[in-house]
């Protein structure tokens, strides 16, 4: 899976995908500062894709909401 480029704001077109960079993000935020910079960009990200994951599942059939 390639990582998008910094700044990039397309994301991965498959659910594995999606969750596999979720981790990432989760990761990244987790080792960073509460509240700060970098926190508060991979929180940002990890918003980003859970919509992505939940627009995704509302459309399988059946959905998975």
């Amino acid at each position: 899976m390639a990582k998008p480029a910094a700044g990039s704001t397309s994301l991965p077109t498959t659910r594995d995908e999606l969750l596999a960079l979720h981790r990432q993000a989760r990761k990244r935020r987790n080792d960073a500062v509460l509240g700060g910079h970098e926190w508060e960009h991979a929180q940002a990200e990890i918003a980003r894709i859970e919509v992505e994951i939940a627009r995704m599942e509302r459309a399988m059939d059946p959905p998975q909401v």
